[in-house]
C-alpha cells in the first residue's frame, strides 16, 4: 500500500491543527498507520503554518518533502502558491479562494498578487478551488473553513461519509459538533 502524503497549509488561527487532528483520528480509526506533524510556523502571529499528515500500511516519518504531497489543503490562495513545490507530479491542491493579506500587504510594502490560481493551473497544477468561507458561514461560523476543506479532501479519499461525521463528533467540542457536521456536509456536497 502506497503512503499518502497530505499537507495542510494556511495562516495561524485558521484551524489547521484541528483539521490535522480530525484527519489523524479518522485515518487511525480506519486502520492506517498515521503520522501527524506538529504545526510549523508563526501560528500565534498570523504567519504561515503547515502540518503534515502521512498514512499507509507503515509510515516512518511525519514530514513531507518537496515533490511528495499527494494533496495540499490550503486555507488561503497565497499559501497554496507558497507550498506548491511540495506537490507530487500527480498531486492536487484543494484551496479556499479566500485571500488573507500577509503583513507586507497590510503595511503597504507589497500588494497581494493577482491570478495566483491561474498561474498554478498554467504550470499544470491540478487545482480544486472553492469558496470555503461562504460555506462555513452558511453552516453557522466562518471558523468552520477548516472542516469545509476537510470535506472537499474527503471526496478524494476512500472513506465513507458517515465515518467522517463520526470522527467530527469525537474531535470537536460537543457544543460545536452539529455546526461542524453541517459545514462538512456543505463542503462535501459543494
Amino acid at each position: 500500500m502506497k503512503t499518502t502524503n497530505i499537507m495542510i497549509v494556511g495562516v495561524g488561527g485558521q484551524g489547521s491543527l484541528l483539521a490535522s487532528k480530525l484527519l489523524g483520528r479518522l485515518l487511525t480509526a480506519e486502520g492506517y498507520d498515521v503520522k501527524v506533524s506538529e504545526v510549523h510556523g508563526m501560528s500565534q502571529r498570523g504567519g504561515s503554518v503547515v502540518t503534515y499528515v502521512r498514512f499507509g500500511e507503515k509510515v516512518y516519518s511525519p514530514i513531507v518533502t518537496e515533490g511528495e504531497a499527494d494533496f495540499i489543503v490550503s486555507f488561503e490562495k497565497l499559501e497554496a502558491a507558497r507550498w506548491a513545490s511540495c506537490l507530487a507530479p500527480d498531486g492536487r491542491i484543494i484551496v479556499n479562494t479566500q485571500e488573507i493579506a500577509p503583513m507586507p500587504v497590510i503595511t503597504g510594502a507589497a500588494t497581494y498578487p493577482s491570478g495566483i490560481l491561474d498561474e498554478l493551473t498554467a504550470k499544470g497544477v491540478k487545482i480544486d478551488a472553492l469558496d470555503a468561507l461562504s460555506l462555513a458561514r452558511q453552516a453557522g461560523s466562518p471558523k468552520a473553513v477548516n472542516i469545509v476543506l476537510m470535506a472537499r479532501l474527503a471526496k478524494y479519499l476512500d472513506i465513507p461519509f458517515e465515518n467522517w461525521l463520526e470522527a467530527i463528533g469525537k474531535t470537536v467540542a460537543p457544543k460545536f459538533v452539529e455546526l461542524n457536521r453541517a459545514a462538512f456536509t456543505l463542503g462535501y456536497n459543494a
